[in-house]
């Protein structure tokens, strides 16, 4: 590649990976408006589906939010009745966070969004789901060699 194509702005794996991924975000929206959750909302319930009562500093490490963007979000969940917030008993400086019975009962109605999601990409043609594999999986690699190299930082 000549010394000109590199400040094309097609030739930027930056631009492509913000493009897409603020189409598959739009993509989500109608998913997961019926259940009242944003897509940043809909990550950490699928994070507190993992691992249910971590406290905030744990879910923030774990989705790569800062308390500024956390904190609200958690706020919203509490309201719409999928969390609980409570202080660490061993630590009260630590506030821990709990799904509810309605939060737990979440997961359930969030079953099909990732098979949904994919056949939306697709405009509901076969969904074949191995390209979008090999490309998560390629990311998390991605993800793991900026998260190794000196002086990374998740926020």
């Amino acid at each position: 590649m000549n010394k000109n194509e590199y400040l094309k702005l097609d030739n930027q794996i930056c631009f492509a990976l913000y493009v897409c991924s603020k189409e598959i975000i739009k993509k989500y929206r109608p998913l997961l408006e019926p259940l009242n959750l944003t897509y940043t909302s809909y990550i950490a319930m699928l994070s507190l589906w993992e691992k249910d009562g971590v406290t905030v500093k744990e879910l923030g490490d774990t989705l790569f939010l800062d308390s500024g963007t956390l904190t609200p979000l958690l706020k919203k969940l509490e309201i719409s009745g999928y969390i609980s917030r409570k202080r660490d008993a061993k630590d009260e400086r630590n506030l821990r966070i709990f799904l509810t019975k309605k939060g737990q009962e979440l997961k359930e109605r969030s079953e099909k969004i990732p098979s949904n999601l994919l056949c939306s990409i697709y405009n509901g043609d076969y969904c074949d789901n191995s390209e979008m594999i090999k490309l998560r999986d390629t990311l998390h690699n991605l993800m793991r060699r900026f998260l190794s190299s000196e002086g990374s930082s998740k926020t």
